[in-house]
């Protein structure tokens, strides 16, 4: 007779063993922890039948959204699907979803584990692998509406309520509902203090808000929760660099980006987007970065032929480009040319989205500023498909703006750059890129007013 876990979702093993480390791996991915995977393989190991372990692991490789882990998350969706005849209802639930995402279909993969929690609402695994898949996709109303659906069956009583919290308060972020994420998000750190996902989710509502001062104080005075031991450490590290990088503080932007930003040898593809993302930046405001492109293109290399996850291209495009790797660069846009004309989400997603933004780096970066532009500007308004948060794909915006200024396109970049200072008046760097806008349509003197606005936001 199966057991139920510490939410009271069925499993379907009786060994007590297996399932305490099955909620002790759970935990350590609710937290971002390491490490969850090396838990649930000694589980595994004494005990090959634990479907549930199996589920968990698939869960772990579908989540790294790289090629790489293709073939560690078949072998566990294969072991699951042997084991079906055993399983329960809540597991067959996830042995199907990460199957489908193993078939490249990802959207299908997250209404699969969205049924899941129909049945399950306390099963916080379905709940934060859909959540994330909903952020690989662009699903920005699910990010919001899916811990929305379960949150009536969870209180203050349940283990892991604050990580639910959390993930509500990313989806209401993402969604500009700015002042109930930032109290959910809040709420959800005094529930589980070390929560970097949502320490993360009001760092976001900071960062959108232009909120720098309030940003780097949030971070900097939780950083002993949020950076020791932790995946999202070296994200939460990006976050803190944007304000700075805001205020136009570039020594201590590349200080974040040395010390706590800069890839591991053979770390995850995040921690390079993270790093390139940075420096894309510092290469649009002209920034001389040195050797780090060299060090960033050199560790996307070896994925230039996957073209797995179009979001993740797109980074791997700018390290390309702005570190003069014009050979990766040719096969990267050979693959993922590829890839936009076969079947399964990021298919789509590439052809949508990940195609014509790569183009427009590549562009950017012989100096076809036009060219940029028109592949840019269509594309901005659905960038949305292929995933990331707000926050993350505002560097195509940044790159079309800086695009337009190059390429003589001054009207369209003071009309953009007018979008960025009414949303988010308090940021320095949106008046300093206004001011070069109304410069190029010779309006000297609102060009001269934007810079000191600009010059007394970074005092």
């Amino acid at each position: 007779m199966g057991l139920n876990d510490m939410h009271g979702e069925p499993v379907s093993t009786s060994d007590r063993h297996s399932l305490d480390r099955f909620e002790h791996a759970s935990t350590l991915l609710s937290g971002f922890f390491a490490d969850p995977l090396a838990v649930i393989d000694e589980a595994l190991e004494e005990d090959p039948a634990f479907v549930m372990g199996h589920c968990m692991r698939a869960g772990l490789m579908l989540m790294a959204a790289e090629k790489s882990a293709q073939p560690e998350l078949r072998r566990s969706v294969e072991a699951a699907e042997a084991l079906a005849s055993a399983a329960n209802d809540r597991e067959r639930g996830h042995t199907t979803a990460a199957r489908a995402w193993l078939d490249g279909d990802f959207h299908r993969a997250a209404e699969l584990y969205g049924q899941v929690l129909l049945d399950h609402p306390r099963d916080l695994l379905a709940l934060q692998i859909a959540h994330q898949i909903d952020f690989f996709t662009g699903n920005t109303a699910m990010l919001r509406d899916r811990p929305a659906r379960v949150l009536p069956q969870w209180d203050n009583a349940t283990p892991g309520y604050g990580y639910v919290l959390g993930m509500q308060a990313f989806g209401l972020e993402e969604n500009n509902m700015f002042r109930r994420a930032e109290d959910m998000g809040r709420h959800a750190v005094e529930l589980t203090p070390r929560d970097p996902w949502a320490i993360h989710a009001v760092a976001h509502v900071m960062e959108m808000e232009g909120r720098l001062a309030d940003g780097i104080r949030w971070l900097t005075s939780r950083v002993d929760d949020w950076a020791p031991d932790n995946m999202l450490a070296i994200h939460n590290w990006w976050h803190l660099a944007l304000y700075h990088l805001d205020h136009g503080q570039i020594d201590r932007t590349l200080d974040i980006y040395d010390r706590h930003i800069l890839p591991r040898p053979g770390g995850p593809a995040i921690e390079l987007v993270d790093a390139t993302s940075m420096l894309w930046r510092l290469h649009l405001r002209g920034v001389d970065v040195g050797n780090r492109w060299g060090t960033v293109a050199e560790r996307w290399e070896p994925m230039a032929d996957d073209g797995y996850y179009a979001f993740n291209d797109m980074h791997a495009m700018m390290a390309f480009a702005a570190g003069g790797r014009d050979h990766a660069a040719r096969r990267l846009m050979a693959v993922l040319n590829r890839r936009a004309s076969a079947p399964g989400s990021n298919a789509v997603m590439t052809r949508e989205v990940g195609l014509p933004v790569c183009a427009a780096i590549q562009a950017f970066a012989d100096g076809d500023h036009d060219l940029a532009v028109d592949l840019l500007l269509p594309v901005r308004a659905i960038s949305h498909r292929f995933g990331g948060s707000n926050a993350q794909r505002d560097v195509i915006t940044l790159t079309l703006i800086e695009a337009a200024l190059r390429g003589g396109q001054a009207k369209l970049a003071r009309a953009l750059t007018a979008e960025r200072t009414d949303f988010k008046p308090s940021s320095p760097f949106n008046w300093t890129l206004a001011a070069r806008a109304l410069d190029g349509v010779g309006d000297a003197s609102a060009a001269e007013r934007a810079r000191q606005r600009s010059a007394r936001l970074s005092a």
